[in-house]
């Protein structure tokens, strides 16, 4: 029996405001270094799905893009430390939050996810066969474009790379998917910022379903990344607000550059040389109410060799843990809300009830600084049938090597700052409107 869609929380109102009569403020401008997010299936994004979901099917779609999303993030980690421009396994993705950025001279504007795997930014251009972009970046258009040259040193960074009279172009497949791009620079602004000469692949032609229709921004901190390119600008830091999925017009903040708010605590950024992009941190411990759960060191402790730890992802709807840590954390879970309550499950998550619950805190207990979730950031559920479920999952055993990954629904209603140079990650509680 599907549950009625008269719901009253975040995957409702995500889900149900996209058809309703809502009139957010979507031509707001960004100011400053300070571009506003908002997401993917805002009332604001051409990208919201065409039709009204149910809360099953809202759940499902869900974790079935964020199983990919665990997949994507565990091949990096098993590859190379130097990302490919516009791989196949960056453009498979379907992250979750976009901003506005404008290309070009005169500037056309676009809609980027935001994405802190990832390096380089990557955009469907016209003309681009098989691309499904509404609204794709215009290169004759603009006085400033120009390809990227095969003597270039970005050019040396896209594996495999092939020459068209002088230009640097590329083709890669990946599952269902293959690519062919150019390499380009053209004039970038991000809010109010000019960056000229912005190196980003240009894409020309797809085939397969794997492609999504936005371009990426990548905020990771390797080659090509925001962060390369405008060290001088932006100084290698930035840093977000996600927005709750019940707020009307879904409208966080990027903030980008050293001037940032100061009532922030840290951990410190580590590195792993598995995968130099990912922003890593040290997860010691995880509190659920006032205990401390019982998590066998090695499923936190990062490792050089495979790649595994805990990293900080904008693209991952909802936190997973390797097997041991989660079994530890759900157990402790159950426990607090009582064994005498019927657990039920609905797709991957595993702990879920139908009738009403009062769910205990959950501490995530980094190196200096712990974060204590409240219940919008660790429960979706449905008053109407009265279905909670617990917002995390074990990581899927058939990767390379899992992470723990602290996802974007945990993250949501916190300033997430990266502050690369004093490598440090840091966090507070905001509401982002």
């Amino acid at each position: 029996m599907k549950l009625p869609l008269l719901l009253t929380t975040p995957l409702f109102l995500l889900f149900s405001l996209i058809q309703g009569n809502n009139n957010p403020n979507c031509d707001a401008q960004d100011h400053g270094s300070t571009l506003q997010v908002f997401h993917v299936f805002s009332p604001c994004s051409p990208f919201k799905p065409t039709k009204t979901l149910s809360w099953e099917e809202s759940v499902l779609q869900l974790q079935a893009k964020d199983q990919l999303r665990m997949q994507y993030l565990s091949n990096l980690v098993a590859g190379r430390s130097v990302v490919p421009i516009a791989s196949g396994r960056q453009i498979i993705q379907n992250p979750t939050y976009i901003v506005r950025a404008r290309f070009g001279t005169p500037s056309q504007t676009l809609l980027l996810a935001m994405d802190t795997s990832n390096d380089a930014a990557w955009v469907p251009c016209t003309g681009c066969v098989g691309c499904s972009s509404i609204a794709p970046f215009a290169p004759a258009k603009s006085i400033s474009f120009k390809n990227v040259g095969c003597g270039a040193p970005q050019c040396k960074q896209v594996p495999n790379p092939t020459c068209s009279g002088s230009a640097c172009s590329f083709n890669l497949t990946y599952g269902s998917s293959a690519v062919a791009a150019n390499l380009v620079q053209d004039r970038l602004t991000l809010a109010t910022d000019p960056i000229p000469a912005y190196t980003f692949g240009c894409i020309q032609q797809t085939t397969g379903t794997s492609v999504p229709a936005q371009g990426l921004l990548g905020l990771g901190r390797g080659p090509l990344s925001l962060l390369a390119q405008t060290q001088n600008l932006y100084q290698s830091t930035f840093s977000y607000c996600l927005p709750s999925f019940k707020t009307l017009n879904f409208s966080g903040s990027l903030r980008l550059g050293p001037v940032q708010p100061n009532k922030l605590k840290f951990t410190p950024l580590l590195k792993n040389p598995r995968r130099s992009s990912l922003y890593y941190v040290n997860l010691v411990a995880v509190k659920v109410g006032r205990k401390i759960v019982d998590i066998p060191p090695a499923a936190l402790a990062l490792n050089p060799t495979t790649g595994a730890g805990t990293i900080f992802d904008s693209g991952t709807v909802f936190t997973r843990l390797v097997e041991p840590a989660y079994i530890a954390v759900r157990n402790e879970f159950r426990r607090r809300v009582g064994r005498k309550v019927t657990v039920t499950s609905l797709g991957g998550f595993d702990t879920c009830y139908t009738v009403p619950i009062v769910a205990p805190t959950i501490t995530l207990m980094f190196s200096g600084l712990n974060v204590t979730l409240p219940q919008d950031n660790i429960l979706i559920h449905s008053s109407v049938g009265s279905t909670t479920c617990l917002a995390m999952a074990a990581a899927p055993d058939n990767v390379n090597s899992v992470l723990n990954v602290i996802a974007n629904m945990q993250q949501q209603n916190h300033r997430v700052l990266f502050d690369v140079p004093n490598s440090r990650l840091g966090v507070a509680r905001e509401v982002c409107t």
